[in-house]
């Protein structure tokens, strides 16, 4: 029986209206989720990858069909704060499938590590001892800033020589964007959660939603960002989404229907995420947005890591930032959560952003993009049991 995982709705206002794609036969499952044996090496050569275009047109087809599964319930409570998150499960009983990041704005580790306006993470942190706790990375750094090379450089890997065009935090154009690959065309499925993006695939701010802080538009060549068909006369599809979708879409849907894609990458709104808002809003956004995470049958089984992190630090005054370990500006907490870490072990080993790109490419099984394969990149695997 499929249990009830609900959001809560952003603030001040209510769900995104978003048509969905209501498609959960067991056959496009396994193609969503990109389910495939997957070694825990660092390149992931040999692995069979579920193609792009299988995918596509499965669900098209799917979608054409009107394969759907009647909803069971309503909107239910929100998933309890409460609860131990990692440390459940050896090891050897997980089988990672997917990787969730949720990305946070502008705060250096200092302004949240022990701060009292972030109760729930320093307790996901571990800074109130190991109950509740998951993993922390303390010698994590962004890669540069502002914010939007952050965003580029994790998911695409390009060098910090390479991120000036993005330094402006530009809206996508023809001269701001690229060409280069990135993980969310790597050939598993993936999506981008945005909370308060008003359409599919928005390439323009509104509200509290800042496309900078959503990288799929950025990239010239990534299909199904802009939603067109897979197949001739099928649906419209996009895999750059509202984070909120109504009864039928978006990432709570996703969890309680067991079509989470392999790659998920959500991002709060402008107050949600802390770049308007305070710590305390972000603080509160997780508290009621993660367990919804933690209490999923696919995370509890075994099969998800969920990385937090945040895009930059402030307060110093360097742009060169992957292995800065005095700028303020620099440094930022970054969370590891899974039911194989342990809990409450921190890790002081240097990573960036590029760590968190290898380490998920890892996971997944897919070949390590720009500065993820450089040997100067530490993965995450070892250092918190993944």
């Amino acid at each position: 029986m499929v249990r009830w995982l609900g959001l809560p709705g952003p603030r001040g206002a209510g769900p995104d209206a978003r048509d969905g794609v209501d498609i959960r036969s067991s056959g496009h499952r396994n193609l969503i989720r990109g389910r495939r044996s997957v070694p825990r090496g660092r390149g992931g050569n040999g692995v069979h990858k579920v193609t792009k275009r299988v995918v596509f047109i499965a669900i098209s087809v799917l979608v054409v069909a009107g394969m759907t599964l009647p909803l069971t319930g309503g909107a239910g409570p929100i998933a309890s704060a409460s609860g131990a998150p990692c440390g459940t499960l050896p090891l050897g009983s997980t089988h990672y499938q997917h990787v969730i990041w949720v990305w946070m704005e502008n705060q250096s580790e200092s302004d949240i590590i022990g701060s009292n306006q972030a109760p729930y993470i320093n307790r996901l942190a571990g800074t109130d001892g190991p109950t509740g706790a998951c993993g922390l990375a303390t010698n994590y750094h962004n890669i540069s800033h502002p914010s939007l090379p952050n965003y580029i450089a994790a998911t695409s890997g390009l060098p910090l020589g390479s991120l000036s065009v993005f330094d402006g935090d530009c809206n996508p154009s023809r001269s701001c964007s690229t060409t280069a690959p990135s993980i969310f065309g790597q050939g598993e499925s993936w999506k981008a959660y945005e909370e308060s993006m008003p359409k599919d695939c928005d390439r323009g701010n509104s509200g509290f939603y800042a496309v900078r802080h959503d990288p799929p538009p950025y990239y010239r060549t990534l299909a199904f960002c802009k939603p067109h068909r897979a197949v001739r006369h099928g649906p419209k599809i996009s895999f750059d989404v509202p984070y909120y979708g109504g009864p039928s879409a978006g990432l709570a849907y996703d969890l309680r229907t067991n079509s989470l894609p392999a790659f998920s990458f959500v991002t709060p709104n402008r107050i949600d995420d802390m770049h308007d808002g305070t710590i305390a809003d972000g603080d509160t956004w997780l508290s009621n947005n993660l367990p919804v995470i933690f209490n999923s049958s696919e995370y509890q089984a075994g099969q998800v890591v969920v990385f937090v992190t945040w895009d930059e630090g402030e307060g110093g005054s360097s742009d060169d930032c992957a292995t800065n370990a005095t700028d303020k500006g620099c440094s930022v907490a970054t969370i590891v959560a899974s039911p194989s870490t342990h809990a409450g072990v921190p890790s002081g080993v240097l990573f960036n952003h590029y760590s968190l790109l290898l380490t998920t490419e890892q996971l997944l099984g897919l070949r390590p993009l720009g500065q993820a394969a450089s040997v100067n990149t530490n993965s995450m695997l070892s250092a918190f049991n993944l």
